[in-house]
């Protein structure tokens, strides 16, 4: 009876295992029901042999689970993979060929991918050429800021006042923004005679004004240059204070040497002279010794060959990064070290007599400019900033100021070729010319092409708060075709505020101001309007008169006129800013006479060229069929500086220009020109690239 009791439990359990919900196996019981009666005893069965245990042999299961079984630890037999099956059974499955042979070719295909995908990376970033950092890709806008915009109606431009314009200078498809000296000063020689590098001057405002303004400009996607001038401080510095009273380590922070004071009379230790004329020795009273300044009395020279007086300069540099600025322009470096033999520096005109020599240019500047050591300098601020530039789209940009430099000492502030210093020196000979030809324009064009070492980046201005401006030097037909040299040119152009409507300089000679008049001249207010003070300000007086000119030269009357000069200028930009020919491509000149020159822009892959023509001269009459060979007998006019052209094409063998017209013309050819042998010499470009129309990429296999 027992036996009969173990086999009726034993089929009790196979229905257990055997029940099925949808194809899983469910050990669940089945429902209770009545007591079946409990049947007769039969013989004892043989006992099967032990290969024949597994899921094969089993009964079929109620509800059409045939051949369905835990398989736990038995031959699997003809039975397929089932749900639910434990991993033991799992792993047989898997070692099958048509379960292996599919898993495997997964696997290795996903690795050649992976390592095709990696190739392909590599192989883009090795041939890719560098892309355009922000300094490189737009215009940068210099703003005077006492004159740009006055938010408190106290008649002086402000920091808010630039920053209640960030949207107009934004129309302008700016990058930059770069902002003149508005330290804390005593207001000699503009702001460059410093009392306090880490302090804005209440004129302008606050620090928290500078910060609020500073995130406004990088929230509008701009970036910000600001001025810096580590030559010399103002007489009324902390520090000049501690050296004249011989005061510990500043002592010698300053130049200071004998000399002769007697009867109000200084006899100096040498001939140099200032910049702005007489001795550049002025006797201290309160140290009884002559302090050194190459330019004001007031602006006592800084002792570079004293170690602590680099390290105060690059804390100050550090103290401005920290804060967020992006770059810095570093103006009178040139100035920076002086001989220390203090000899006499050389008379231009020899048989002059000493004593008439009072003029800065009546010397030859051999001891006090430019001395050995000097670079080392301007790459220690490089490397200084270098430690800022690490962050990815953080890099930190710098830029030296070396007016009236030659053209050879200018380039060597680009650096050695593994030794980097500035980003670029500032281009500032467009805008001293005296004449404007064809030839002179040329002649600056190739002159800087020419030197800049291979792989640097040029940069063109055309004004400045030094000059005065181009309306009121050569008149204002060639407002709109000086924009648009400096935007067809390559590199980077530099807009000095104002010169994109057009404005010249104030003609009033009574100022308020003690300052040289010529200096004044091109620092006028800025002409938003119509309004009184153009806009600039509320106040009833404000620091420097506006031009007179403001009604119907202004931001406001410009931006209602189809063809005005203001309009042309954000028609330059964008096509600059949109355009690789101009950012990107090859510069080759064509031409140049007393009237005019001609140039063409061309990159690897893109099958369109422009040719830009500019007539600085008398009504002239360009065939450029005389100058390239197989190009169209029409071309298309992409820009024209001439308001009243109403022209879509142009005859290329007979192009008539009126007097300070240009023309930017395109036209589609193969045949680029920079590998034609006859304008390979002619030809310059900073950082080679070539266009994959296919990719819509840039390379460098060109």
């Amino acid at each position: 009876m027992a036996k009969g009791t173990d086999r009726r439990g034993s089929g009790a359990l196979r229905m257990q295992a055997c029940r099925t919900n949808n194809g899983f196996v469910q050990n669940e019981g089945l429902p209770a029901s009545e007591p079946e009666p409990e049947p007769e005893p039969e013989p004892e069965p043989e006992p099967e042999p032990e290969r024949a245990r597994g899921p094969a042999s089993w009964p079929p299961c109620p509800g059409g689970a045939a051949g369905l079984g835990l398989g736990l630890g038995l031959g699997l037999g003809a039975a397929g993979p089932y749900a639910g099956m434990p991993k033991e059974v799992l792993f047989q499955f898997s070692r099958r060929a048509r379960y292996r042979a599919p898993r495997e070719a997964l696997f290795w295909l996903t690795v050649a991918s992976v390592l095709a995908l990696t190739g392909a990376t590599i192989a883009i970033i090795a041939v890719s050429p560098r892309c355009l950092d922000w300094w490189q890709a737009g215009p940068v806008y210099r703003i005077y800021p006492r004159s740009f915009r006055d938010s408190d109606a106290d008649g002086n431009g402000d920091l808010k006042g630039i920053q209640e314009k960030l949207d107009y200078i934004t129309t302008l498809n700016i990058k930059t923004i770069w902002i003149t000296s508005f330290y804390k000063s005593s207001l000699k020689d503009f702001r460059y005679g410093i009392e306090d590098f880490r302090d804005i001057d209440p004129i302008f405002g606050t620090m928290k004004d500078f910060e609020n303004l500073l995130a406004a400009i990088h929230d509008k996607g701009l970036k910000l240059i600001i001025d810096f001038i580590p030559n010399h401080t103002s007489d009324k510095h902390a520090w000049f204070q501690l050296s004249r009273n011989r005061t510990g380590k500043y002592t010698d922070y300053y130049i200071w040497h004998d000399c002769t004071h007697e009867n109000g009379t200084t006899i100096p230790p040498n001939n140099w002279l200032s910049v702005y004329g007489n001795s550049s020795w002025h006797f201290d009273e309160v140290r009884n010794q002559c302090y050194f300044h190459q330019f004001l009395r007031e602006q006592p020279d800084l002792n570079f060959y004293n170690l602590d007086v680099q390290k105060e300069i690059k804390e100050i540099i550090q103290f401005w990064l920290t804060k967020g600025v992006d770059g810095f322009s570093f103006d009178a470096v040139k100035f920076l070290l002086e001989a220390e033999h203090l000899r006499d520096e050389a008379q231009v005109n020899k048989a002059q007599i000493p004593d008439t020599v009072t003029h800065y240019w009546e010397l030859y500047h051999d001891f006090t400019t430019t001395q050995v050591g000097m670079h080392d300098i301007v790459r220690s601020f490089r490397q200084t900033m270098d430690q800022y530039s690490r962050e990815p789209g953080r890099y930190r940009f710098m830029g030296t100021e070396a007016y009236g430099e030659s053209i050879d000492r200018t380039m060597m502030y680009y650096g050695l070729p593994f030794i980097q210093e500035a980003d670029f020196p500032f281009n500032d000979y467009l805008s001293k010319l005296n004449t404007l030809s064809g030839n002179s324009v040329f002649e600056v064009i190739t002159s800087w092409m020419e030197n800049m070492p291979e792989g640097k980046w040029p940069n063109w201005m055309i004004g400045g708060p030094d000059n005065a401006r181009l309306t009121s030097r050569f008149g204002e037909e060639y407002v709109n075709i000086m924009n648009m040299l400096v935007f067809t040119l390559p590199g980077t152009p530099i807009t000095y505020y104002g010169e994109e409507i057009g404005m010249r300089n104030i003609l009033v000679t009574n100022f308020n101001e003690s300052y040289d008049v010529n200096t004044l001249l091109s620092k006028s207010p800025m002409q938003w309007d119509n309004s009184s003070n153009a806009g600039f300000s509320e106040a009833n007086h404000t620091w420097l008169p506006t031009s007179s000119d403001y009604h119907t030269v202004n931001v406001d009357v410009q931006k209602t006129q189809s063809r005005s000069a203001l309009k042309l200028y954000q028609e330059l930009s964008l096509l600059h800013a949109n355009d690789l020919l101009l950012s990107r491509g090859w510069f080759c000149y064509l031409r140049n006479d007393s009237h005019s020159v001609v140039y063409a822009r061309e990159l690897d892959g893109i099958d369109r060229v422009f040719l830009v023509v500019l007539n600085f001269g008398e009504l002239s009459l360009v065939n450029l069929q005389e100058m390239i060979s197989n190009i169209p007998a029409r071309m298309r006019i992409r820009l024209s500086t001439n308001s009243a052209d109403d022209r879509n094409t142009v005859d290329t063998n007979a192009i008539l220009l009126d007097k300070g017209e240009g023309l930017i013309l395109e036209y589609n050819t193969n045949n680029l020109l920079h590998h034609q042998t006859a304008f390979k010499d002619r030809c310059f470009v900073s950082n080679r690239a070539c266009y994959s129309s296919v990719l819509n990429i840039l390379h460098s296999l060109c």
